[in-house]
């Protein structure tokens, strides 16, 4: 079972702000990276403000192809050299294959009220640990909104930067995932070793 979701007062985690830009990317120039990590191929898409997708699949033309679904109005290119879209998406494999601190990387993502709140709280649980959907709930004053806060982590836009793989059933239950059980599963068993990666070699 997982543990109670406690205050996180020793883990500074900055707050969401506001997006940048308007439904689907309205106004946004969006600068995408794709890297290989233990997890398969991730894209990272950012704009000037911050990250706003991490995305996780099998092939690049999969990835790039959610990416113009979910910012249809948008400008998207790839990231050009030396800029921050180029290291914000290097400080993602990092969380991946390092265990990096991912709640220093900048956020630019749109969300409810409730989503967002959600969010916020996911972002404080530690590596190699997990909530309950009903721990989470308890923990945003919503005790009664578990079905809420599984919605919630299925529309969060920013796969490992908030860590929704870390929510799971009261059960053990692994729960869901957009991005895969199997893949949570492996982004879990990573975590609990350590960061290391299961199964795999590393990502160099």
């Amino acid at each position: 079972m997982s543990q109670t979701l406690k205050p996180t007062s020793a883990r500074v985690v900055p707050s969401l702000v506001a997006p940048t830009y308007g439904p689907k990317g309205q106004g946004a120039a969006i600068a995408y990276c794709i890297r290989p990590t233990s997890l398969g191929r991730v894209l990272v898409a950012s704009t000037h403000a911050g990250v706003c997708s991490v995305a996780l699949g099998a092939t690049d033309a999969e990835l790039l192809a959610c990416l113009k679904k979910w910012f249809g109005k948008a400008e998207i290119a790839p990231a050009a050299s030396n800029t921050p879209a180029r290291q914000w998406a290097e400080a993602v494999v990092a969380v991946v294959e390092n265990g990096a601190e991912a709640t220093k990387i900048p956020l630019d993502i749109p969300g409810t009220s409730f989503q967002r709140t959600v969010w916020q709280a996911l972002r404080g649980i530690p590596r190699g640990q997990t909530r309950s959907y009903q721990a989470v709930a308890a923990a945003i004053g919503r005790p009664a909104a578990c079905r809420a806060v599984a919605g919630a982590c299925g529309k969060n836009p920013v796969a490992l930067i908030i860590p929704c793989h870390r929510v799971i059933r009261e059960d053990g239950g692994l729960g869901g995932f957009y991005w895969g059980i199997e893949r949570k599963k492996q982004l879990l068993d990573m975590e609990k070793a350590g960061g290391q990666p299961i199964g795999r070699e590393a990502v160099s």
